[in-house]
């Protein structure tokens, strides 16, 4: 509760060290170990997930911690072939050479092979860039009954979302500097768990690594939590209007979105989610016509991230995504809908 006369808006505490005189356990200390911006910002991620988060300077960061605090030599661990790849990334250069092995598995097909000789699952779902999904309930329970960690990274979702933790989930990550944030002009991100072990461990991690936010990060990123629940709703309902109007398209194929009935994904969607989010894919042509769809089309920008209030799109082979040369992931934001949707149409329009 605020006491009278306190500031409404969270205070930024730009501090390195704190006053501490005589013993100084219980207090701050040390910009390397707490800040009260930090705290202030864990607390609400905490809410919206249901369980205690520690917070990261992205959302690399936050994977890496879960991996460096949570592995072993001789550890072997499950990714998904279809998903971000930093991910594997981060595991095959940084991961191997420590003798931690790695395999991949498509996210449709996650369950395929089961999870014997692994410590760790890592799933990504919907999977960025393709929007496929994997059974999160039926992932934990196969993954737990051979002895299995599973993490999910929720970043495409946010907790409004999708609740992994709920379905079984042993850790969430994401990446803040999306949706969370919305407004694109952060890095953050976060690692929730219900495992007080698991918590202990990031923490840890985090602590003696220095992999730590800065508290005007965490500011900026409490202040896009506050308006999160309107925007994500905002960006989930053009996104299911706009997935529909492209349908059938003449410029498009493969149009992939979880809310259309047709879509592979629909059905587990419906079971799990409680939106459908705000990506949207489909292939063009060719590379110049994705290229050149998303650079002349207004109220669109040509950006590499997702989740901000402007709606973004990038062709993702470029990225070394696995996927066609004329892949475009569109990131629907807060403008109007009929605006938007006017422009992406004109733009696809010229290359019926």
């Amino acid at each position: 509760m605020l006491a009278k006369g306190d500031p409404i808006p969270l205070p930024l505490t730009m501090a390195a060290i704190f006053h501490t005189p005589g013993d100084a356990a219980g207090s701050d200390e040390y910009g390397r170990y707490d800040n009260p911006t930090w705290r202030a910002v864990e607390h609400m991620l905490a809410h919206l997930e249901g369980a205690p988060c520690v917070g990261f300077p992205s959302g690399m960061a936050a994977i890496s911690a879960v991996f460096f605090a949570l592995l072993k030599a001789g550890d072997r661990i499950l990714l998904p072939a279809d998903g971000y790849h930093a991910t594997r990334a981060l595991a095959d250069r940084f991961l191997k050479p420590f003798g931690i092995t790695y395999d991949v598995r498509p996210t449709s097909s996650f369950l395929d092979g089961g999870f014997d000789g692994y410590r760790l699952a890592f799933v990504e779902t919907p999977a960025n860039p393709g929007l496929d999904i994997c059974d999160i309930a039926a992932v934990a329970e196969a993954a737990h009954r051979a002895g299995a960690i599973l993490a999910v990274d929720n970043t495409t979702m946010t907790p409004f979302g999708q609740r992994p933790l709920d379905f079984g989930a042993d850790i969430v990550i994401a990446a803040d500097t999306k949706a969370p944030n919305g407004h694109s002009d952060v890095l953050f991100g976060h690692v929730a768990s219900r495992n007080a072990d698991i918590i202990a461990a990031v923490s840890g991690w985090r602590e003696v690594s220095g992999a730590i936010p800065g508290p005007f990060e965490a500011w900026l990123v409490h202040r896009g939590l506050e308006t999160l629940d309107v925007r994500f709703d905002r960006m989930c309902s053009s996104a299911e209007v706009l997935a529909r109007r492209l349908q059938g398209h003449p410029a498009i194929s493969g149009l992939r979105y979880p809310g259309l009935e047709g879509d592979p994904s629909h059905n587990l969607a419906r079971a799990q989610m409680e939106r459908f989010g705000f990506l949207i894919s489909f292939v063009l042509d060719s590379e110049d016509k994705a290229e050149d769809f998303i650079n002349n089309c207004a109220l669109m920008q040509a950006a590499t991230s997702f989740g901000g209030v402007h709606t973004s799109a990038e062709r993702r082979a470029k990225r070394s995504d696995a996927v066609p040369p004329g892949f475009v992931r569109l990131s629907v934001g807060c403008e109007p809908v009929e605006e938007l949707w006017q422009a992406i149409a004109a733009s696809l329009d010229r290359l019926a």
